[in-house]
């Protein structure tokens, strides 16, 4: 299995693609001046305690004022509030933690009022990037994520990732980064620390470290809404996250970046860095690599399935609901229990890579096709956890009910992505909306592959929009040149500019329309 990090930069910042086997399981857009990312850490403002909602409201700088509850404030709250006061007020502080007296937990069962009041500066970050009306929501249980550590100053205790099962891995990395961790610190350690050494931990400790003595300096003379420490990139962040031994290559089209990626990765894992590639081709990167296509495809409100199936993705303000339908499967099956179970496995598939791609979180309700026997539902219920195995964000997946629904809770941390799947229509000037066009091609691609080679009908005529005609007739090496080749058949062409650029037909030899919709 292999993966590609495809990087392409725009004029409002860049488009990040992850492929796991030439296909697209993630895509994220990084814009220039984003602030409020999840990491982010503020000197914050309390500028209203709500003791009904046991919360404050903190002015970190957005148009809204951020959310924090007092659950969040975390049991080493006085800890950190002693030492932002003391670094504010300029007092002889030092950066480091190691000689610091840590102040008792606060109540876990307190109240807002009683640790909080109005104009208090206090230190705070970024768990939830603001999402539609809602603000940021913080919490001031501070930590620095890295490769293989995750560091949590003010605090003492090893923890390590529930992903390892190996008890004796799980001891042997507790003793290990407890030998080299300084006083006044915690770490968690993270999935892919499993069977590194300690040089490797101890200098991802380190560099976790320094983030955090630059910051606590930047404290001194930070004004209240500034970032005191912020979040890498998020190029970076993906690889810090997901960079292991299958990355293949790292393609970038632009040298900055470029060289902000080769620089990180031979910080992290000097050995990967001849991976990270610079790209210049005369094709725009994303084309070149059959992303775009895929985006438009993958977007859409309809997603269609490989075995014929597809889905229909809806949001909604409390949640999104995927229904699977099995289109023209439905006639391929012995009898309608084996449909229902091959269409439901393909769509669980897409249904994990499609939440992955999406980002989308909160509650999502899927609409499985109506199984009767327990065994297929179990299958279903197993096969979507092995599938959503791979996901970074944190989910909840349960059984399907006797109605067929599975309900799925995906933590949602940012607002979901979102790509404009249509486009307007050159027919009639903006009128309406239609399907993208880019996939046009493929739809006759496949229909002329399925009747010359299925159908074995030999004389057929395909009718199509004037832009269409040219891409597949223009050219020494024409498509419809291919296509002769391939076939050893010539198959004609019609422009017809009374047609939409999305609209074609086939017709046999008697001049009569060839039904496609159910082509393959």
């Amino acid at each position: 299995m292999s993966n590609e990090l495809i990087i392409n930069s725009t004029q409002n910042g860049c488009r990040i693609a992850l492929l796991k086997d030439k296909s697209l399981v993630e895509f994220h857009h990084d814009e220039d001046g984003t602030q409020f990312s999840v990491g982010d850490i503020y000197l914050g403002t309390v500028k209203k305690v709500v003791q009904g909602l046991n919360a404050a409201f903190i002015d970190i700088g957005y148009e809204k004022d951020a959310f924090l509850h007092y659950l969040d404030l975390g049991p080493k709250f006085s800890s950190l509030h002693e030492f932002t006061k003391r670094a504010v007020s300029k007092k002889n502080t030092s950066s480091r933690l190691e000689k610091f007296g840590l102040k008792p937990d606060i109540d876990k069962h307190g109240k807002i009022g009683n640790v909080l009041s109005r104009n208090q500066q206090i230190l705070v970050q970024v768990v939830k990037e603001p999402i539609s009306t809602k603000g940021p929501r913080l919490s001031c249980e501070l930590s620095l994520a890295g490769r293989y550590l995750v560091l949590v100053p003010f605090s003492n205790t090893v923890n390590v990732s529930k992903k390892i099962g190996s008890s004796d891995e799980r001891k042997r990395l507790v003793r290990l980064v407890s030998s080299i961790k300084p006083e006044n610190y915690g770490v968690i350690i993270r999935t892919v620390a499993e069977g590194k050494d300690v040089r490797e931990l101890d200098t991802d400790l380190r560099n976790l470290l320094n983030t955090w003595h630059e910051g606590a300096k930047a404290l001194r003379t930070a004004k209240p809404r500034e970032k005191v420490i912020g979040e890498m990139s998020k190029a970076s962040a993906i690889l810090r996250d997901v960079l292991n031994e299958s990355f293949d290559n790292i393609h970038i089209d632009d040298k900055e970046i470029y060289d902000e990626v080769k620089s990180y990765i031979k910080t992290i894992a000097p050995d990967k860095e001849k991976i990270v590639k610079y790209y210049n081709g005369k094709s725009k990167i994303f084309e070149n690599f059959g992303i775009e296509r895929q985006i438009k495809s993958a977007f859409g409100q309809s997603v269609s399935l490989k075995g014929g199936g597809y889905l229909i993705v809806e949001h909604t303000e409390a949640l999104h609901v995927i229904d699977v339908n099995s289109g023209n499967k439905s006639n391929r099956e012995e009898d309608q229990e084996a449909t229902a179970l091959s269409v439901n496995i393909e769509a669980a598939k897409e249904i994990a890579r499609q939440l992955r791609l999406r980002d989308m979180g909160g509650i999502i309700v899927v609409d499985f096709i109506d199984m009767k026997r327990a065994e297929n539902k179990k299958l279903i219920y197993k096969k979507i956890k092995e599938e959503m195995a791979a996901d970074r964000s944190k989910f909840t997946v349960l059984p399907l009910s006797k109605f067929g629904l599975m309900q799925i809770t995906r933590q949602r941390v940012r607002p979901e992505m979102n790509i404009a799947t249509k486009e307007v229509c050159p027919t009639c000037q903006g009128t309406g909306k239609i399907s993208a066009s880019i996939l046009v091609s493929d739809q006759i691609e496949r229909s002329v592959d399925y009747l010359m080679t299925k159908q074995n009908d030999r004389d057929i005529t395909v009718v199509v929009h004037p832009f269409i005609y040219a891409y597949f007739t223009k050219g020494t090496l024409s498509r419809r040149l291919k296509w002769f080749m391939k076939y050893f058949k010539w198959i004609k062409m019609i422009q017809d500019s009374s047609m939409g650029v999305t609209e074609f037909k086939f017709l046999n030899k008697f001049g009569e329309e060839i039904e496609v919709s159910n082509l393959q």
